[in-house]
């Protein structure tokens, strides 16, 4: 099984910057799709990022230009490097994995596997 832990959260000023870690750990599949996902009290869950097998990228036109993706592959970690944030950035951030094979045919909401999520909080 896939396990991912997020890490990097906290509270930060309008226009700073914070980095977001998903670690990925266990039986990894060779292809997969990745994700990030947040949610603000009382709000349903918003897709921020996503990354399908095939290495297409798309970020949630809220977030982009100001929020970017990295990989470090010999550790397995996904990075989200948030800047010039906003006070509506302000959620619980969540990774998600899904499997190649499943993941094309199913939403970032759908995805198998997500972590425990970081919280955000921009004033």
């Amino acid at each position: 099984h896939v396990q991912l832990v997020e890490s990097g959260g906290g509270s930060v000023q309008a226009g700073e910057s914070l980095k977001l870690s998903c670690a990925i750990t266990g039986h990894i599949d060779s292809g997969y799709c990745l994700a990030w996902l947040r949610q603000a009290p009382g709000k349903e869950r918003e897709a921020v990022y996503r990354r399908d097998s095939d290495g297409t990228q798309t970020y949630a036109d809220s977030v982009k230009g100001r929020f970017n993706i990295s990989q470090d592959n010999t550790k397995n970690i996904l990075y989200l490097q948030m800047s010039n944030m906003k006070p509506e950035d302000t959620a619980t951030y969540y990774c998600a994995y899904e499997t190649m094979r499943r993941c094309g045919a199913r939403s970032i909401y759908e995805f198998g596997v997500s972590g425990q999520g970081t919280q955000v909080t921009v004033s």
